[in-house]
């Protein structure tokens, strides 16, 4: 297992990664602010949060197997907004 940095690294770039994806396509298709497109997003942020704090939970009986868990919910998570990321194109 990486470090917690490390995880948090990846939450950040991955869906930071997404964003900016949105905004690619949406700019690309001259759709700029679509409502799919702030779905999308706000989606993202909300994943975000919800796995930072996730990360940052104090406490709990199993620590690596707790950052695991996180770790396969960032990638089922990401998949999902880059499966509504493909529709939007």
């Amino acid at each position: 297992m990486a470090s917690v940095k490390d995880l948090k690294k990846d939450i950040n770039y991955v869906l930071g990664d997404i964003i900016e994806a949105v905004y690619i396509v949406e700019a690309a298709n001259n759709k700029t602010d679509s409502p799919e497109g702030a779905k999308i997003i706000d989606g993202a942020i909300a994943t975000f949060d919800d796995l930072i704090a996730k990360v940052n939970k104090r406490g709990v009986e199993n620590r690596k197997a707790h950052l695991n868990t996180v770790k396969q919910e960032l990638e089922a998570k990401a998949k999902g907004l880059v499966e509504e990321l493909n529709k939007l194109g």
